[in-house]
């Protein structure tokens, strides 16, 4: 037993050394070519928004693949944490001059708020399950676009001042500035994002996740998954991990979002940034990843964000080349043919390493 249990740490801790040692890699590689000249500015231009969707895609993963309940409302806390991100930063930008303090502060900020939003759509939300679940977090992801769009703040001499669907009513002196201006969103974020950033959001929340999951609590959570009943008679606390998983997940989307608020000029909440298809684009990474895999996420989102860029060449057939790439990918991964074929091929790999080492 003793001997299973150091075998399945070690097989693990070598998984998450290929993961962040993939990360690095990639990173190295891609300031080396961005050095030569060799990248084009459109592909620096995805790097930021490739490294946002890879975080939010491990927050979701781990609410999906490791908890085990289908949300479709990561897009609301990305939300959340991109509009409180970009508040604070409009907020302190006169004040602190230091980039890289303004945007940990507006990275805490925004990481805060999402977890807090998720314990409290927690809190009623995990008494359900399967599609009655998707459906509430979905509700959830658009009551919040729809009520930031009605949301008027501003700041002045006299101090705040906020309404609610008629911005007219406020009346600001020439120094007071738009903080959350309706539909209009927040404008004139200073561009603190980049892809050094992403990638070490990155790393650090590879780091929680898989410390979360291979720890007591995420054990836990994977039992809780596995059999709800067997789980709670054993003593654990259904409500309690659960809930917890799901915070955790919500804050890392969170902070995807302030990654992505701080990377434009402008961000509203709008359906294309934060609607239901956001939601959904996200989930289709986790499954073509790999439910469960932090990895897979990462490749799933770095690869179907730089698809239809690389193939806008072929205009018409894009979309459609697209759909083939998925739906292929979607066989190659769950068919039960591809997966047999995939443990045979990887049989005979270990097979004849052994061969050669012998």
């Amino acid at each position: 037993m003793a001997k299973t249990t150091k075998k399945l740490i070690k097989k693990s801790t070598g998984n998450q050394l290929i993961t962040c040692g993939m990360v690095a890699a990639v990173y190295i590689a891609v300031q080396i070519m961005i050095a030569a000249g060799a990248m084009s500015s459109l592909m620096q231009g995805l790097l930021v928004p490739m490294c946002t969707y890879s975080i939010v895609a491990i927050g979701l993963n781990l609410c999906v693949g490791y908890l085990g309940e289908l949300s479709i409302g990561h897009a609301g806390f990305m939300c959340v944490g991109a509009f409180s991100g970009a508040f604070c930063t409009k907020l302190l930008a006169g004040t602190i001059s230091n980039s890289v303090l303004l945007f940990v502060l507006a990275l805490l900020v925004g990481t805060a708020m999402a977890a807090l939003f998720g314990f409290l759509v927690g809190i009623p939300v995990l008494r359900l399950r399967g599609d009655y679940l998707a459906i509430v977090t979905l509700a959830f992801g658009e009551i919040i676009k729809n009520i930031i769009n009605v949301l008027y703040i501003a700041k002045d001499t006299d101090g705040f001042h906020f309404a609610i669907s008629d911005g007219n009513s406020i009346r600001l002196s020439e120094e007071g500035v738009w903080l959350i201006n309706g539909a209009k969103g927040i404008t004139k974020i200073p561009h603190l994002s980049s892809f050094t950033a992403g990638v070490i959001l990155i790393l650090l929340f590879l780091l929680v996740v898989f410390n979360l999951v291979h720890s007591r609590s995420g054990r836990a959570i994977m039992a809780i998954r596995d059999n709800r009943i067997a789980a709670e008679s054993v003593g654990i606390n259904i409500t309690k991990f659960k809930l917890m998983a799901f915070t955790i997940s919500a804050a890392i989307a969170g902070a995807g979002g302030v990654l992505y608020a701080h990377n434009l000029s402008t961000v509203t909440a709008t359906p294309a940034n934060f609607g239901y298809n956001m939601s959904i684009m996200i989930l289709v990474f986790v499954v073509l990843g790999g439910i469960g895999s932090f990895r897979g996420s990462i490749i799933a989102a770095v690869l179907l964000t730089l698809l239809p860029e690389v193939l806008r060449g072929l205009s018409d057939y894009r979309m459609l080349i697209y759909s083939i790439v998925l739906i292929a990918v979607m066989l190659f991964n769950w068919a039960p043919k591809c997966i047999e074929f995939r443990q045979k091929v990887m049989a005979r790999l270990k097979k004849s390493s052994g061969k050669g080492e012998a």
